[in-house]
């Protein structure tokens, strides 16, 4: 997808204060913490005009971290770095990564040690969502999907493409579909991105009666990142995608050199092979 040069501001050892532990007396009494964090973003620009308003202030972000520690109990560190990884990408965001350690030193297990630790890299997904509908208020039903998704704090919609009014694939016997590509950053990954727009889905009054039959709001994940994924439930890049104007045509719209990572084409060449074959 868009292959970033990013840079890296390292926090180290900040010592901070939490009441987090499986024990009572640990969320009654609380004790001290060691956060190391990566902080992932292009610091070119900052640096060339010497402007902290282009980069992180890390001041901010060990407050912010030394606040969730206080502000928030979880009996696991595990929750700890996944629920502030979150937060913490999400208060500042224009950091597109963060690597978070969270150390306990002296974990009452009865044996003597130093610390235990965990360790967890999280960051903002590229993702391109095919969006259509044939049954009822396409538009409506449309609209509400793409809603559905800017209301998600775990998703941006960045950009959509022109809708387009295509004629069936597959069932040919149904009404015209709109179609379009949503241009996405979002901190799901693919399995849970996938609930979350069959749940879309579902609200609109989805049925899935008919394979490739009419439907009151599609959404497919065509890219997610560059990822490769083939599972029984899922498989990225779109398995046939390749073969659908409607899918390649909005696509190109926002995003004409992305590249596909099996067939090693972009998209616009994906396209115009396709036009290709449909004139033979």
């Amino acid at each position: 997808m868009e292959n970033k040069r990013l840079d890296k501001i390292f926090i180290k050892n900040l010592e901070v204060f939490g009441k987090h532990g499986v024990l009572p007396e640990e969320n009654r009494l609380g004790q001290k913490f060691l956060i190391n964090a990566i902080l992932y973003i292009s610091t070119r620009e900052a640096g060339l005009k010497d402007d902290l308003t282009k980069s992180i202030h890390y001041g901010e972000v060990s407050h912010f971290i030394s606040s969730f520690m206080t502000k928030y109990t979880f009996q696991l560190i595990e929750t700890v770095a996944e629920q502030m990884a979150r937060a913490i990408l999400l208060e500042f965001p224009s950091m597109e990564k963060i690597k978070l350690e969270i150390l306990k030193p002296w974990a009452p297990i009865g044996l003597p040690l130093e610390s235990v630790s965990i360790e967890i890299e999280r960051g903002w997904h590229q993702v391109f969502v095919a969006i259509g509908s044939n049954l009822g208020d396409r538009k409506k039903f449309l609209d509400e999907g793409i809603n559905a998704l800017k209301e998600n704090k775990d998703c941006i919609v960045e950009q959509v493409s022109e809708i387009l009014v295509t004629k069936p694939y597959g069932v040919t016997e149904q009404p015209e579909f709109l179609n379009g590509m949503i241009k996405l950053k979002t901190l799901l990954n693919p399995e849970e991105l996938l609930e979350l727009l069959h749940q879309i889905e579902k609200e609109s009054g989805r049925e899935r009666l008919v394979h490739w039959g009419p439907r009151t709001l599609d959404l497919d994940i065509i890219f997610y990142d560059d990822c490769i994924i083939d599972t029984k439930d899922l498989q990225i890049p779109h398995i046939d995608m390749q073969n659908r104007e409607f899918v390649l045509k909005p696509l190109v719209e926002l995003a004409p050199y992305v590249r596909h990572p099996l067939l090693h084409k972009t998209v616009t060449q994906l396209l115009d092979e396709l036009k290709v074959v449909d004139k033979v």
